[in-house]
């Protein structure tokens, strides 16, 4: 194996927007470490053809909700590679619920695998960080996380927080130059929305105007960006990935 100068983190990294994210970063030569818990068989399929290709992967499965994986995850992934220079906290769930009907368990699972997940890898992954002044974490949030979704109040909620977690930190690590950045992507084609029937996607459509929805490739080129030194003067910033559905 031929380590490369960078390796990122991309929790929920197997599916969707992450595993767009994934491959555009080991493309770019990036090693790639993919976070995932349930989806096995995409993070292994996705790991063996990265590995195909020539690029560095590995695939790990750890519950970002549960602080000792998380430290076994970073601790496993810095023998392999070195360093861990970049974390994409993408990992998320979205529930379609009236507001009072969600139970106590789904909002704090909403809250855990969004919040906490992204505090326990942030947090743990900083040492590293720090003790060599450089570093990019870049949050994925959503347009809902910045004007709010009738029916989603906890998903809202968590993905504000997100955006919320930002901004702070990035003031905190500002000195110790690390970069904190947040991307919220639009309506995106993926899994997450395949619950829309025709004529709620077709409205969607209507309420962007590119008149499409996006695709995961250009979320990742987004976050590629905020990773690279071309962003070194960007921090605390939300990305609006959404083709103008929020202005």
């Amino acid at each position: 194996m031929k380590l490369v100068n960078k390796t990122v983190l991309i929790t929920g990294g197997s599916k969707g927007i992450g595993s767009a994210i994934t491959k555009l970063f080991a493309q770019n030569n990036y090693n790639v470490i993919i976070n995932y818990l349930k989806s096995e068989k995409e993070a292994l399929d996705l790991q063996l053809s990265l590995l195909k290709e020539g690029y560095n992967a590995l695939a790990y499965r750890a519950d970002i909700t549960k602080r000792d994986e998380v430290e076994a995850m970073i601790n496993e992934g810095i023998k392999k590679f070195g360093t861990i220079d970049v974390i994409v906290n993408n990992a998320g769930i979205s529930e379609q619920k009236l507001f009072t009907d969600i139970t106590e368990q789904e909002w704090d699972n909403m809250m855990n695998v969004h919040i906490k997940g992204m505090f326990n890898c942030s947090q743990c992954a900083l040492p590293h960080m720090i003790s060599r002044k450089q570093g990019k974490i870049i949050n994925i949030s959503s347009i809902w996380g910045m004007v709010g979704a009738s029916c989603e109040v906890h998903y809202s909620t968590a993905k504000a927080g997100i955006i919320g977690f930002t901004k702070a930190l990035a003031k905190e690590l500002g000195p110790s130059n690390i970069q904190v950045n947040c991307v919220a992507p639009g309506i995106i084609e993926t899994d997450m929305n395949s619950f829309l029937d025709e004529k709620e996607k077709e409205c969607l459509v209507e309420c962007t105007p590119l008149l499409r929805f996006g695709k995961p490739e250009e979320v990742a080129q987004s976050v590629l960006y905020l990773a690279s030194d071309k962003a070194d003067f960007i921090t605390g910033q939300v990305i609006g990935v959404n083709g103008g559905f929020v202005i």
